[in-house]
C-alpha cells in the first residue's frame, strides 16, 4: 500500500518538477541562438500557472500561517525571508514573462535581456528551494502536528483544484517532457549515462560527490525519497554552505585530512526515528593519487542491524 506523502514531501516534489523546467531552459540558453520558442512558452506556463499560481499559494495561504501559529516568527526569521524572496520571484517572473512572450511571438532582439532575466530568476529559485528543503521544512516538521498535516494537505489539494483538474499530474508531466526533450535525463555523467545513473540509483546507499574545489557536483537518487533531501540547487554550491555553521569546522577538517592523506575514511551514525543512519566519507583519488574530491555514502542500517540467524536460500516470496 502506498503511503500518503507528507506535506513537506509534496512541496519538495513541486520543487523537483520546477528544477527540471529550469534545467531544460538553462540547456536552451546555452545555444547562441537561444532556446526554442515553444520551450520558453511552456516554461512560462509552468512558472506562472503552477509554480506561482499554485505552489507558492500552498505556502503563503496554508503552510506559512500554520508555522507562524506554531511559533515560527514571521518577522526576522526564515518565514520572513521566504516571503521577501517570493516577492522578488514575482518581480523577476513578470519580467521573464513579458520578454518571453515577445520572444515566442518572434521578437529575438532582446534575447540577451531575456537570458539575463532568466539567469537571475533561476538563481533565485534554486537558492530558494534549497533554503526551504534544508532549513524551513525541517523546522516545520518539528512543530507541525498530525492534525496540522491533514489540514495542510487538504489546503494544498484545494490550491491544485483552483488551477484545474489534475493540475499536479499535468504540470509534473509537462516538466518531465521538457526535461526529456532537452536531454536532462539525470545528474550523472559518464559512460552510457542512463545505465550509469540507473546503477547508482539502484544502490542501497545514497551518494554525494564534492570535487577538489569543495563544490557539490553530484548526488544519486534524485527522483527518489532520500534520507537527507537534496535538490538540483545543491549542484554548484560549496559544501561548506550545505552544512549548519556549527559543523563547518568538522567538514573542513575531514576534507583537509583527505587532501593531506591523513585519513582514508570518516564515519558517523545517528538515529532519525526508526532509522539508524550510517554516514561515511571517503577521499576519491585518481590513479596517480591526486585528490579529486570527497564521496559521501549514506545508508539506513537499521534493517541490517535487525538481521538474525542465516539465510542460505532465496526466499521465493521476495521478488
Amino acid at each position: 500500500m502506498t503511503m500518503q506523502r507528507q506535506w513537506n514531501e509534496l512541496l519538495m516534489d513541486d520543487h523537483q518538477a520546477a528544477e527540471k523546467v529550469i534545467a531544460a531552459l538553462e540547456r536552451g540558453f546555452e545555444r547562441a541562438s537561444g532556446p526554442e520558442p515553444a520551450l520558453v512558452g511552456a516554461a512560462i506556463d509552468f512558472f506562472t500557472v503552477y509554480l506561482e499560481g499554485c505552489h507558492h499559494q500552498k505556502e503563503e495561504r496554508h503552510l506559512f500561517p500554520q508555522l507562524e501559529a506554531r511559533g515560527l516568527p514571521k518577522q526576522g526569521g526564515p518565514l520572513g525571508v521566504m516571503l521577501v524572496e517570493h516577492e522578488e520571484n514575482r518581480r523577476l517572473l513578470g519580467e521573464f514573462e513579458r520578454l518571453g512572450r515577445a520572444y515566442v511571438e518572434g521578437d529575438t532582439l532582446k534575447l540577451e535581456e531575456l537570458r539575463r532575466v532568466f539567469g537571475a530568476y533561476a538563481a533565485l529559485m534554486k537558492q530558494h528551494f534549497w533554503k526551504e528543503n534544508d532549513i524551513l521544512y525541517p523546522m516545520g516538521l518539528r512543530v507541525v502536528t498530525l492534525a496540522d498535516q491533514s489540514e495542510l494537505i487538504a489546503g494544498f489539494s484545494a490550491c491544485e483544484d483552483a488551477v484545474g483538474t489534475d493540475a499536479r499530474q499535468r504540470y509534473y508531466a509537462l516538466a518531465a517532457d521538457l526535461a526529456n526533450r532537452s536531454q536532462i535525463e539525470d545528474l550523472s555523467v559518464g559512460l552510457e549515462r542512463q545505465v550509469l545513473a540507473a546503477i547508482l540509483n539502484t544502490l542501497p546507499v545514497e551518494l554525494s560527490f564534492v570535487d577538489a574545489d569543495d563544490t557539490v557536483r553530484y548526488f544519486s537518487h534524485e527522483n527518489f525519497d532520500k534520507i537527507f533531501p537534496r535538490s538540483r540547487s545543491a549542484i554548484g554550491m560549496k559544501v561548506q554552505d550545505c552544512h549548519p555553521s556549527k559543523s563547518v569546522h568538522l567538514v573542513n577538517q575531514i576534507i583537509s585530512d583527505f587532501r593531506a592523506g591523513k585519513r582514508t575514511e570518516a564515519a558517523f551514525w545517528i538515529e532519525l526515528g526508526p532509522k539508524k543512519v550510517h554516514i561515511r566519507y571517503y577521499p576519491v583519488r585518481d590513479a596517480s593519487g591526486t585528490y579529486l574530491g570527497c564521496l559521501e555514502v549514506v545508508q539506513d542500517i537499521a534493517p541490517i542491524q535487525a538481521l538474525t540467524g542465516q539465510r542460505r536460500l532465496l526466499d521465493e516470496a521476495v521478488v
